[in-house]
């Protein structure tokens, strides 16, 4: 795992390299943390801890998971806890799922219908309406 810019940080899963701090302009307010690899029982804790670690901090954090090659129900599990602290504390939850490797497991699960997801960064950072979703 490799912490970045304040406001935007890489996760890596299973299966992939970290090569270096990918530097982001996002406004004021904004986290991004972009995942990469697996997101399985192995690596959910990490992606957990970082993420969790990050809400309360921010008024919206933007989970980019356009690099995710899979995700088990254990990221799932991350990403419902993750939106519940998130409106518990205020923050703005948004996902940023394209791959079908991500999209599928959200569909199938109904989660799709629950989180607040984009197509793209650009997309969940000037999204309107700044409450936690």
């Amino acid at each position: 795992m490799t912490v970045q810019d304040p406001n935007v940080v890489s996760t890596s899963g299973t299966g992939s390299a970290s090569h270096g701090p990918r530097v982001e302009q996002v406004p004021e307010g904004v986290t991004v943390v972009a995942a990469t690899g697996e997101i399985d029982m192995l690596t959910a804790p990490d992606l957990r801890a970082d993420v969790l670690g990050r809400i309360g901090e921010t008024d919206t954090l933007v989970l980019d998971m356009t690099g995710v090659s899979f995700l088990g129900s254990a990221g799932l599990a991350v990403l419902v806890e993750a939106s519940q602290q998130a409106k518990r504390r205020g923050t703005a939850f948004r996902l940023v799922a394209v791959e079908r490797a991500v999209t599928r497991p959200l569909a199938a699960t109904g989660l799709g219908d629950v989180f607040s997801v984009y197509g793209s960064v650009e997309e969940a950072v000037s999204a309107d309406g700044a409450s936690a979703g």
